[in-house]
């Protein structure tokens, strides 16, 4: 098992990012409280944080791996929602600095 995990080290490129990190880590954590409380829906959030986290742990790939094999086709859909998610984050972000006056 640690010669798969550090083969496969080698074949991901992971560019560490604490924005990232706390971005998917926070929506790991809603997809938890989603599973529990009927209010959200879990599962999306998970796929969403897993998504985020691509590029920051070799784990997340391989259960990004196993949900393209699972359900072809979907992770094109993520990357559109993380893209709407990041020009969203960046609009609001503008604004709210011209609004402080620091930009």
């Amino acid at each position: 098992m640690a010669g798969r995990t550090g083969h496969l080290r080698s074949m991901v490129a992971l560019r560490p990012s604490w924005k990232r990190r706390l971005a998917g880590w926070s929506l790991l954590l809603l997809g938890v409280i989603g599973l529990i409380l009927p209010l959200l829906n879990g599962t999306i959030f998970l796929l969403l944080g897993l998504f985020v986290l691509r590029e920051q742990y070799v784990w997340s790939q391989r259960c990004l791996a196993w949900c393209d094999r699972r359900w072809p086709g979907r992770l094109d859909s993520l990357a559109a929602v993380e893209a709407k998610m990041l020009r969203w984050c960046r609009e609001s972000g503008g604004r709210l600095r011209r609004r402080l006056g620091l930009g």
